[in-house]
């Protein structure tokens, strides 16, 4: 009998790991977490709750009261919950949001895992980045732990572009200053009515859309505005995996360039959570080839 196939029991030690934000019911977390608690033997069950903003210190006081192992955030508690952990990881630290909770002995640490996935998905598709320049489009949650990890992890260059007016434009000059000062990273910072995007595509090695332009409904939707803009040498990549391949990714590979989707960075950061909570690896081979395939 395959190990996948296997039951595993929930037991008086059965300790809680769950996600925590709203909308939570699409996610595919509590698949590759429970499938891969049962391949390992792991006494743990994952669990999504509904949590809106406003609820969730009180969420979080319970969880600890229960002793929940840890939680992940999603949208919109990111943000929120880095002011309620006691220790933020270098990264969280930087970003002010969090989406992965450790919980020892009540005793929370913060981190956020978005980056790290990220950064596993160009490695595992052959990507060497270091030295390299990036253009990043968006500096949301994920796009901004994307620039954060990017620039940690050794990154020459990154221009990152964002509507300077709009709601993360004061968090993004704030970032981009403390990453210039903790890192040899050159970072430059655009409103995409700037006029530049073209000029910087152009000498890039990485363009990264993690905006969700191209998102269902939406899917006619690009930042780009034709595929002149792209040359072979480029590697694509989009946040988005629903739809599986957006007007963007379809541009670049109309050209020949190499492109990722949102799908390896979400499995990834999923893993790199599940290291944090059980000290293991996440089997990603054999969840990849039933939840992602």
């Amino acid at each position: 009998m395959e190990q996948s196939t296997l039951s595993y029991e929930i037991t008086g030690h059965t300790r809680l790991i769950c996600l925590l934000g709203s909308p939570v019911a699409h996610s595919k977390s509590p698949l590759m977490h429970n499938e891969s608690f049962r391949r390992l033997g792991l006494d743990f069950c994952y669990l999504a709750f509904e949590t809106p903003e406003a609820a969730l210190e009180k969420t979080v006081e319970g969880l600890k009261l229960l002793n929940c192992r840890g939680f992940n955030l999603t949208m919109p508690c990111k943000n929120k919950m880095a002011a309620l952990c006691d220790h933020l990881s270098p990264a969280a630290q930087i970003c002010g949001a969090v989406n992965t909770v450790v919980n020892d002995g009540g005793v929370l640490t913060g981190h956020t895992t978005d980056g790290v996935g990220f950064l596993r998905s160009l490695k595992e598709a052959g990507q060497k980045f270091t030295g390299k320049k990036m253009v990043l489009l968006g500096t949301g949650g994920a796009g901004t732990a994307i620039l954060v990890q990017s620039a940690l992890d050794g990154l020459g260059e990154i221009a990152v572009f964002s509507r300077m007016s709009g709601p993360h434009a004061g968090r993004a000059v704030q970032i981009t200053e403390s990453l210039k000062a903790r890192t040899s990273c050159q970072i430059s910072l655009h409103d995409y009515a700037s006029g530049e995007l073209r000029r910087q595509i152009a000498s890039a090695d990485f363009l990264v859309n993690a905006t969700n332009i191209g998102m269902a409904p939406e899917m006619d939707r690009c930042l780009i505005p034709d595929a002149s803009w792209l040359s072979p040498k480029l590697f694509v990549a989009d946040i988005i995996y629903n739809p599986a391949e957006t007007k963007l990714l379809q541009m670049a590979k109309s050209v020949g360039c190499q492109t990722i989707n949102g799908l390896p960075m979400l499995l990834y950061q999923g893993a790199e959570a599940f290291h944090l909570w059980t000290g293991q690896e996440m089997p990603v081979a054999a969840v990849k080839e039933k939840y992602f395939s």
